[in-house]
């Protein structure tokens, strides 16, 4: 590691968020993960989840080997100015549509893709038969 690490911004890391530059923030430090992108054992999917903060708790949930932690340091690239790095993020549910007990038309719909199909079937059941007794 180098003896004067550089200090990044919150902002700057979050810029680094695609599969050709990416940056993680674990426990303080900066990686640049890009290299290790394809070699992910979980996938770049995994990394670029943990694009934007601090994946700190998301590393160490995973249970890493030592190697792994060992081969961490050749990616390390700075120390993450914690002043930026915003505090704790509130979780936001996912809007809902509201309820809407007059949902007719989808009712309808459904009741009308069910229905039409017997009526057919039995239209042509009475054709059929009322075709057969005038022969």
């Amino acid at each position: 590691m180098a003896s004067d690490p550089k200090l990044h911004t919150f902002d700057e890391v979050s810029k680094h968020n695609k599969t050709k530059d990416c940056w993680l923030i674990l426990s303080g430090k900066v990686y640049d993960v890009t290299p290790f992108m394809e070699d992910h054992p979980g996938g770049d999917e995994v990394l670029l989840s943990a694009t934007g903060k601090d994946a700190t708790n998301d590393f160490e949930d995973v249970g890493h080997s030592d190697s792994a932690r060992e081969m961490m340091d050749k990616y390390y690239i700075g120390e993450i100015d914690s002043s930026t790095v915003p505090l704790k993020r509130s979780y936001v549910p996912p809007e809902q549509s509201q309820y809407n007990p007059d949902k007719t038309s989808e009712f309808v719909i459904k009741i009308l893709q069910f229905l039409v199909p017997l009526l057919i079937l039995g239209l042509a059941f009475v054709v059929r038969n009322y075709t057969k007794k005038e022969e």
